[in-house]
């Protein structure tokens, strides 16, 4: 018999059962998350923009009428390059009541020149210039203390955004007036450089942008990405603005859901970056990003697990099921792996190739139902043939890195030696246990 009739033979004879036993893990923890509670949450999600729509049409009317000053402030290093063309880009937005305020963090390139060039000819209202290199965090706080809008919106140097883009960021804030935070829908610009982005841009497409609507639907949404993210300012004068030290996207949202405010996405504002275009460094950001789980989730703000007068049922169930689906989940598929190894050797090649079939359908399934669900469809068919490798993407390369960020900050700490940030600022704020 050959291998292709085995592999047959395997399947028509499973049964049911036998099928669960197998592949318990994709369909209790997979499919059931991210396929059937996610397309439950957007019908859900779309009925309610239907039943608000004239809310939302009044809640436009408003802002259009009151025309709130909003602030942006845009913090980095070395992102001289980038800062002509974002400026020009945000004086074409529709909305126009704005202030741009631009930190150096202590920058070796041109930025200062250009910086200060911006400022007289009157396209920037301010740019102030750190000689001494304190970190994303501390340069935000520095544009905060010379802001004058009601609403700040922080943005990355190296993004561009639709021209309705700040409009859009801000009109939550009209819609409820609880809603303290709002994060923009970033995707990838430059998804055709090579695989790597290519990969991403089908993953922003799909966990993080719809992930993103799905969780601020349900009231969980718990990350507003540094590159596009609007406030109130009064709420980010409460916290005391941004923490110094690595991570600060994922904290200041939590600061802000435990302070009582909403937290929401706004998926038609959209913001393109340019992502790692290899899978090196792609790794290296990730090593960033996932070390946050462990030391804001577990280790910073594990006060949301206990029962207090500041307790609140969504804070929890928004870290309980962030920390289930990446770290406890994250183990539990090495237990999956080693369950496959010991009950079933002689099958393991038939298991793997059956996983890869029941991955690759579900995530080409999810591709075609939730574009229905997206505000750019128009390069959707460019994605279609790089689907099957998204299986080894999500299944093995991001969850491998993920495994060794949960190793390094739960036992080492590593987020606090991330040279993305300053060593001085790491190690005051590791003092300060931020």
């Amino acid at each position: 018999m050959s291998a292709l009739d085995d592999f047959i033979s395997f399947l028509t004879t499973m049964g049911f059962e036998r099928f669960i036993r197998i592949f318990w893990f994709f369909v209790f923890f997979e499919l059931l998350r991210y396929l059937i509670v996610d397309i439950v949450a957007l019908l859900s999600n779309q009925l309610k923009l239907l039943l608000t729509r004239r809310k939302r049409t009044e809640a436009l009317y408003r802002l259009r009428l009151e025309q709130p000053l909003v602030s942006l402030i845009i913090p980095g290093k070395n992102e001289g390059k980038h800062l002509y063309k974002l400026v020009m880009s945000l004086r074409e937005q529709t909305y126009k009541n704005i202030e741009i305020i631009v930190v150096d963090d202590g920058s070796t390139d041109d930025t200062p020149i250009i910086g200060k060039d911006l400022q007289k000819n009157g396209f920037i209202d301010k740019f102030i210039r750190n000689n001494i290199r304190g970190g994303k965090a501390s340069a935000a706080n520095t544009a905060l203390r010379f802001t004058k809008g009601s609403i700040i919106v922080h943005l990355d140097a190296d993004c561009s955004f639709d021209h309705d883009a700040i409009e859009q960021i801000i009109l939550p804030f009209y819609i409820d007036d609880r809603v303290g935070a709002v994060g923009g829908n970033v995707m990838i610009r430059n998804y055709k450089e090579s695989l790597a982005t290519t990969l991403q841009a089908i993953e922003y497409f799909d966990t993080i942008s719809i992930g993103r609507v799905v969780s601020s639907h349900l009231g969980i949404y718990r990350i507003i990405s540094g590159a596009f993210g609007a406030f109130k300012t009064e709420a980010l004068q409460k916290i005391q603005g941004w923490d110094i030290g690595p991570g600060l996207d994922g904290d200041i949202s939590v600061k802000m859901r435990k302070l009582g405010y909403k937290v929401k996405f706004a998926q038609e504002a959209v913001c393109l970056t340019s992502g790692p275009n290899t899978f090196k460094k792609l790794a290296k950001q990730r090593l960033r990003w996932d070390k946050s789980l462990i030391r804001f989730r577990i280790r910073k703000h594990r006060d949301v697990f206990i029962p207090n007068q500041g307790f609140s049922l969504s804070n929890f169930f928004s870290f309980s099921e962030n920390i289930i689906y990446n770290l406890v989940l994250n183990v539990k598929w090495y237990i999956y792996f080693f369950d496959m190894i010991n009950n079933y050797p002689s099958q393991l090649g038939y298991i793997i190739l059956t996983n890869f079939f029941l991955y690759t359908t579900t995530n080409f399934i999810k591709f075609v139902l939730f574009s229905l669900f997206r505000p750019r469809r128009e390069s959707l068919v460019y994605f279609i043939p790089y689907m099957p490798l998204m299986v080894i993407y999500f299944g093995y390369f991001l969850r491998i890195v993920r495994t060794i960020a949960y190793i390094q900050e739960l036992f080492f700490k590593m987020s606090y030696k991330d040279p993305w940030n300053p060593q001085k600022t790491s190690a005051h704020a590791k003092e300060l246990g931020l």
